[in-house]
């Protein structure tokens, strides 16, 4: 092979492999997530770290516990990637991802969006987990998606007697027992040196004359 021929070899390869992040981009985002992750979150809507820890635990809870499931949280239009056509139609969309991401996962599969939430599993369980899901709706705004979600994952498991729980919250140090003993300490420490000052003065001039 000559040094031109494979020059342009290796520019076509090149030219093959910047386009895979492209292509992906192109796609459908939450089928490429879910074949290896649980949990699929909006790129852009600025989540709070806790909001998305709280899901990401809540599923992995109720995968360990036996309830397999996944989670894609669509927020937007462009969440979706080239099939914005299923924008507001989370049922459909459900279906939809099922089937992109059935070669890796066939198991139970929630879809939350502004306008309801969308489910798919295997066999007849679909019209159960409806019904499971049945007076669950998203309140407005991305905190509305993220909480229909976690209520979503533990009704679900709930429905097939798993009780899926969110990691507990790490809470901050009690700032009333420490931070109040030590103040005291200080005031205690302060009225004694007061004390004492004031004492050493009236002697002084009590007996220093």
């Amino acid at each position: 092979m000559s040094l031109r021929s494979s020059g342009f070899v290796v520019t076509a390869i090149v030219a093959a492999l910047a386009c895979v992040p492209a292509a992906l981009a192109d796609g459908d985002p939450a089928s490429d997530y879910l074949l290896s992750q649980q949990t699929f979150l909006p790129f852009d809507a600025k989540i709070p770290a806790a909001s998305s820890e709280q899901l990401a635990g809540l599923v992995r809870n109720a995968n360990e516990k036996g309830y397999k499931i996944r989670v894609a949280v669509i927020a937007t239009r462009y969440d979706l990637g080239a099939v914005t056509a299923l924008w507001k139609q989370p049922k459909t969309y459900a279906s939809f991802l099922a089937q992109e991401i059935a070669f890796v996962y066939r198991g139970p599969l929630l879809i939350v969006m502004p306008n309801g939430l969308g489910f798919h599993a295997p066999g007849g369980a679909t019209k159960a987990g409806y019904r499971a899901l049945a007076s669950a709706r998203p309140a407005p705004g991305i905190s509305g998606l993220m909480t229909a979600a976690v209520s979503g994952v533990e009704r679900l498991a709930a429905a097939h007697g798993v009780q899926a729980r969110p990691p507990v919250a790490a809470t901050a140090p009690a700032k009333g027992k420490s931070g109040t003993s030590f103040g005291i300490l200080i005031a205690v420490i302060g009225g004694a040196i007061a004390l004492v000052l004031v004492l050493g003065s009236f002697a002084h001039r009590r007996f220093g004359r």
